[in-house]
């Protein structure tokens, strides 16, 4: 476990006062953002008819796992004969609210026997089933559970009863990248590099394993204890280990030129929003955004792309940049290439290029 998410506390340290603080803080993600799915849903539900469901072996003192995972102490355990129960909303103690979501909220939270401290993601049953969504946590879930990569968060596992679903994550104590990046209206070179190289260490990860993320973007963005990123949000990906993907789905200032036109897609559209993302990091606003929908289609389409004289950007960075966002998927930067990149090698921390950041 990171020490974002495995750090113990005594009821004097930060975070064991901060579960006690019943503020709310952060007003949820963007309001700007358009999101876009045409997702065909299928109703099985996450959190039925699946065995026992849910399991961990008593005893254990390391990380809370829902989830059998032979790589933790708590499966070997409960593979070496150990007694096994599910997890309950009672094993832990929760705190104040991190964040809200439409299908519920997410709290500071500590795992009563262990002390770990954690994120509860708590899922209304209800309406998930009301927006047909369920097959898409289930898919959520059986991703992000078995990615182990540290500018991941790591999804340990998850519970349910009577109302709720509840995802056990990680907790990344610097909060939304996507509120730093509004505070401090765009990053300098630095700073942008070395996200840049940690989200390319991810998605080469990821893309090993055959998974399309499909929805990178500041909001999905998590930062640790350390200030190391991580990516927080799974919902749109998707394992796709031969055939190309036909969903729309994803941020309309994200979408790559081959979902707009409805075209197959595959892991390409991961490194389409990898430039975007390192072009709003520097500007402070998306590449293509503009005052209608229409046009920022278009804009997209044609790759109008532009580097205002206002904003002091090096050559370097519109470099990399141009290689991204190429119209022909196959056209652009790899993302060894990225971390391989002069401006990325000059910028950014060597703890990302690591890939122990």
């Amino acid at each position: 476990m990171s020490e974002t998410a495995g750090a113990r506390l005594t009821e004097s340290g930060a975070v064991a006062g901060a579960l006690k603080d019943g503020k709310r803080f952060g007003a949820g993600k963007g309001a700007q953002r358009v999101l876009l799915q045409s997702e065909p849903n299928v109703a099985e539900p996450a959190y039925a008819g699946h065995g026992t469901g849910p399991t961990r072996a008593q005893g254990d003192a390391g990380a809370p796992m829902a989830s059998a995972s032979r790589d933790t102490p708590r499966a070997q355990g409960a593979a070496g004969g150990g007694r096994v129960d599910r997890w309950t909303l009672a094993d832990f103690d929760i705190g104040r609210p991190l964040g809200r979501g439409k299908f519920g909220n997410v709290y500071l939270a500590r795992e009563k026997k262990s002390k770990y401290i954690v994120a509860l993601k708590m899922l209304h049953k209800r309406q998930l089933q009301a927006s047909s969504v369920e097959h898409q946590l289930r898919r959520e879930i059986e991703i992000q559970s078995h990615l182990r990569h540290p500018n991941i968060l790591r999804l340990y596992g998850y519970f349910y009863d009577e109302h709720r679903v509840y995802l056990i994550l990680e907790y990344a104590a610097r909060g939304e990248l996507y509120k730093q990046l509004q505070a401090r209206r765009r990053f300098d070179e630095g700073t942008t590099a070395t996200y840049i190289a940690s989200l390319a260490q991810a998605l080469l990860y990821c893309h090993k394993k055959h998974i399309i993320h499909r929805d990178i973007k500041p909001e999905n963005l998590l930062i640790g204890l350390n200030g190391e990123l991580k990516i927080a949000d799974f919902g749109w990906s998707v394992h796709a280990p031969s055939s190309r993907r036909h969903t729309l789905c994803g941020t309309l200032d994200y979408l790559p030129p081959e979902m707009i036109e409805g075209e197959g897609h595959d892991q390409q559209v991961d490194v389409w929003s990898l430039g975007v993302l390192c072009y709003e990091f520097l500007y402070g606003s998306p590449p293509f955004e503009a005052a209608g929908h229409s046009e920022t289609y278009r804009r997209i389409l044609n790759v109008d792309l532009n580097y205002p004289d206002r904003t002091p950007v090096s050559d370097g960075a519109k470099s990399l940049i141009s290689g991204l966002l190429r119209r022909e998927p196959s056209s652009r930067m790899p993302l060894e290439e990225v971390l391989s990149h002069p401006w990325i090698r000059q910028n950014a921390d060597k703890r990302a290029l690591a890939g122990t950041l």
